[in-house]
């Protein structure tokens, strides 16, 4: 009997846990940008809107040549930011390009 209460206890602590720690990732546009630029020297790179949910949200993606960082950030109507993902080594893709009259 005590397993099972502790084995709940541990299973709906685990789960009330953890929207704290994403929400941490979540917060106002403009500081989340602030951050971005200043801590990262990340800048805009491409962004669009995005349908979530039946709401229109914007889709960012910032990064930084400098630092090789780069962060995916949406934001929904309310201004509220979440950074969705956020890693290294950011590079950008190079359309191939062919010439007339050579085959690839």
């Amino acid at each position: 009997m005590f397993k099972r209460l502790l084995g709940f206890a541990l299973a709906f602590g685990m789960a009330a846990t953890a929207p704290p720690a994403f929400a941490a990732s979540c917060g106002m546009r403009d500081a989340l940008v602030e951050q971005l630029t200043k801590k990262y020297s990340e800048t805009l790179t491409v962004g669009g809107l995005q349908k979530v949910n039946g709401a229109q949200s914007v889709m960012e993606i910032w990064s930084s040549s400098e630092t090789g960082t780069y962060t995916v950030l949406l934001t929904h109507a309310n201004g509220t930011s979440c950074i969705i993902a956020a890693g290294t080594d950011f590079f950008q893709a190079v359309p191939k390009v062919t010439v007339e009259g050579t085959s690839s």
